[in-house]
């Protein structure tokens, strides 16, 4: 058995799978401690386990740079177990070799898969090979550079996951209706703004509420530009979509594919499938632990 544990923001999820990629238990922690959040995820996702240890753990955080999240894996190994491995990787990457593996993408030798969560993630197939660049911080795509203000959230996390990412896209209804204008989103809130969430955002998207739908819009306009502009560079078969809109593809989906369809190479629009993840939250998980067993090479 295997463990994976993926990081979004300060949630932790954590799957239990065996190595035909068959998940066997889940479980999730959130918690502002991101050690804590992921060891609590570990040891419930072992906890029927009887002190048997896995395999191998993997651990997949947003950033390509997991420096930037864990430099202490003490509280990890201690939940895990002190002689099991602990490989870590992206969150993007760890889904495309999953969707490669096991999801929509599988059979693909060149594939996308790009997620909008907490926070911004993609990872990149390219001719059968996992494209993880000079340092292993390929696919930074939070950083696609998408307008040409010059802004100190675009400076501290990208832009792209400025605009695009949960917490952004609340700060633009905020904006909006600091502006002026009026949004069910604030009544669904009690009237703070700090309780504002992207759940009450998309519900109220769902119910034709003007403001909601016009920032929905922006945000797919965002999306489909960084997912666009990855492909005009890689000629994928396949993009993988998962995060937010796996979780509202009646509201995000088809907007997408018809905003690509305006930005993509025709040549490449014409021939490529933009596709929901079939993993769904398990996708950066179950990578994690496939690449901690077995590596990125892909079958």
């Amino acid at each position: 058995m295997i463990l994976g544990v993926s990081v979004d923001g300060d949630h932790a999820h954590g799957v239990l799978m065996d190595s035909g990629g068959a998940v066997r238990r889940r479980a999730d922690s959130s918690q502002p401690d991101i050690a804590e959040a992921i060891a609590a995820a570990a040891r419930e996702t072992l906890a029927e386990m009887d002190g048997v240890r896995p395999d191998a753990a993997g651990l997949s955080f947003p950033d390509p740079d997991p420096r930037n999240w864990l430099a202490d894996l003490s509280r990890v190994s201690a939940a895990v177990g002190e002689q099991v491995p602990i490989r870590m990787i992206s969150y993007g990457n760890a889904s495309a070799l999953a969707e490669a593996w096991y999801g929509s993408g599988h059979g693909a030798r060149d594939l996308i898969a790009f997620s909008a969560g907490a926070c911004i993630s993609a990872g990149v197939i390219s001719s059968g090979v996992l494209l993880a660049g000079a340092h292993g911080l390929a696919s930074s795509v939070q950083w696609l550079a998408l307008n040409p203000v010059d802004r100190e959230d675009y400076r501290r996390m990208g832009c792209l996951e400025a605009e695009s990412g949960s917490p952004g896209i609340i700060r633009r209804l905020i904006w909006r209706i600091k502006s002026g204008d009026t949004s069910s989103v604030l009544d669904m809130a009690g009237g703070d703004y700090n309780a504002i969430t992207l759940e009450m955002i998309l519900n109220a998207a769902r119910e034709d509420e003007g403001v909601a739908i016009s920032v929905v819009r922006d945000t797919v306009k965002y999306v489909s530009m960084g997912v666009s502009n990855i492909a005009a560079v890689i000629d994928p078969e396949v993009i993988v979509l998962g995060g937010v809109v796996h979780s509202a593809p009646a509201l995000l989906l088809e907007p997408i594919r018809q905003e690509c369809a305006r930005r993509m190479p025709p040549g490449i629009y014409e021939r490529v499938r933009i596709d929901l993840s079939t993993l769904g939250p398990d996708s950066a998980a179950i990578g994690a632990a496939r690449f901690a067993k077995f590596g990125a090479a892909l079958p």
